[in-house]
């Protein structure tokens, strides 16, 4: 059995404004209807012997992974939270360990693991699946092996590896000779033209057991932090909770470092599959669909004189003129301007608002939340108007806050809000009024989304000024995150 492993990790910070901490690419529409995260797994579709997905993710990510991967019909999946990033290594090492555990209690065959990025783009289909049943005859032979990417320019962006001795294998497969850093354009260039050098992909395949394996061999201390971590860890909800105290104290490693340039398994095996790692406006435009006049623009975008350039509308008219290779990135709440070639320096704007606690960073003006999502409209001092959906069935925590008094009205679906000791059903045009300090709670009964406006009045309006007395989806009481 193949068992997909997808990261899902991501800092939200080379697409800023489209991507943000709380709400990274791989939870965005990047290049079609569908998240990144949820096209990963759709390709994976009529593949042969496929088990359910393992999918490892950040805390704060955990209901929007969770509710993506059921908009997709799968709903037989493993979420594992890591509740600190470290890299590749320890988040591969957390979903061998569990599946390890899994088929050794179902006395069943060692599971392969198909270890994917939930952040790339492959175009050929076919050729993919093809290129997996290849890489699971090397995998279950004991090897440990990656998808070299056949390059098609000399990119500056990728670490290289250099193929060694060629293998009996469907498709072309070589030991691997070595691994190479990201090379400067003329070494890239010369990779090219030798042909003994594929991009690095970041994506793997082997057994569960090997991989334990020579992660002890080599990163030992690693393999056992990650050992007690799931040992000592919760089930809580859809999600498994590994030991918070336990990871935080295993080092940063990427399986490259950690195993991959160590071991005297590793197999590469070539893909020319139409990849992409959609990881820079600059690849998001290399990839997109271009006009006559080479640009790529989605949303609401006209132009003029303007070649080469990659432009995003998430709602408003954008307009240019006389542009050449920029980027253009419009969103509610923050526009991105640069040319094409210094478009990675986005970072730089990321971490200046981190060190001006801007709000920005974190999240988009609409936040996702597992009961809904809501999307402030107006702001100022001592007030607040947000729009607020609320799904069929759901229901937000009970609650209270100090600062501030809420007035809802329903636009559309019904309510049923409790107040105090009082359950009060509010349909369309009705409205209630939440005095300050008063045990609240709202919920949609129906079938159809709850919508409905909020106005917030008080002298503070943080989202870190509530109590929770009663949460169906086990958030703490005093999280910072409202509702």
């Amino acid at each position: 059995m193949i068992y997909p492993v997808i990261l899902a990790g991501g800092s939200g910070t080379r697409l800023w404004p489209m991507s943000r901490s709380l709400y990274p690419k791989q939870l965005i529409n990047l290049y079609n209807e569908h998240t990144m995260l949820q096209n990963t797994l759709l390709r994976l579709s009529g593949l042969n012997d496929i088990g359910d997905p393992v999918i490892i993710c950040n805390e704060n990510h955990r209901f929007m992974t969770a509710e993506q991967v059921r908009r997709i019909d799968i709903n037989e999946f493993k979420i594992i939270l890591e509740p600190a990033a470290r890299n590749t290594a320890p988040a591969i090492a957390l979903a061998a360990l569990v599946l390890d555990d899994m088929v050794k209690s179902k006395h069943r065959q060692d599971p392969v693991m198909l270890v994917l990025p939930a952040d790339h783009e492959i175009k050929n289909i076919e050729a993919f699946h093809k290129i997996i049943q290849s890489g699971a005859q090397l995998a279950r032979q004991g090897k440990l092996v990656t998808f070299g990417i056949v390059p098609s320019s000399p990119e500056t962006g990728y670490g290289y590896i250099k193929k060694g001795a060629g293998l009996d294998s469907p498709d072309p497969a070589f030991m691997i000779d070595r691994f190479v850093e990201k090379p400067d354009y003329d070494t890239a260039i010369s990779y090219l033209e030798s042909g003994d050098f594929c991009w690095n992909s970041g994506m793997f395949m082997f057994t569960a057991s090997a991989f334990i394996s020579e992660l002890g061999a080599f990163v030992p201390d690693m393999l056992e932090k990650c050992r007690t971590a799931i040992e000592s860890g919760i089930q809580d909800l859809d999600f498994f909770r590994v030991d918070k105290a336990t990871f935080e104290t295993i080092a940063k490693n990427s399986i490259d470092y950690a195993v991959m340039e160590k071991t005297n398994k590793g197999v590469v095996i070539t893909l020319d599959a139409g990849w992409n790692d959609l990881g820079s406006f600059d690849a998001l435009w290399q990839t997109g669909d271009k006009d006559e006049h080479n640009n790529v623009t989605s949303g609401d975008v006209l132009v003029h004189n303007v070649t080469d350039t990659y432009i995003h509308s998430d709602g408003r008219l954008v307009a240019a003129v006389g542009l050449e290779k920029f980027v253009i990135v419009d969103t509610k709440d923050a526009v991105l301007v640069a040319p094409r070639d210094q478009v990675q320096d986005v970072k730089k704007i990321v971490s200046q608002l981190k060190a001006q606690n801007r709000v920005e960073a974190v999240s988009h003006a609409k936040v996702y939340r597992p009961w809904g999502d809501y999307e402030t409209i107006d702001m100022a001092d001592r007030y607040q108007v947000k729009r607020i959906t609320v799904k069929p069935g759901a229901k937000l925590s009970l609650q209270k806050h100090y600062h501030r008094a809420e007035h809802w009205t329903v636009v559309s679906g019904t309510a049923v809000v409790t107040k105090d000791t009082d359950e009060i059903l509010l349909k369309e045009d009705q409205s209630i009024y939440i005095p300050l300090g008063t045990m609240h709670r709202l919920e949609n009964p129906g079938k159809i989304p709850l919508e409905l406006i909020e106005v917030q009045s008080g002298p503070y309006l943080g989202e870190d000024d509530i109590v929770r007395f009663d949460d169906v989806y086990g958030r703490d009481k005093e999280s910072g995150l409202d509702k």
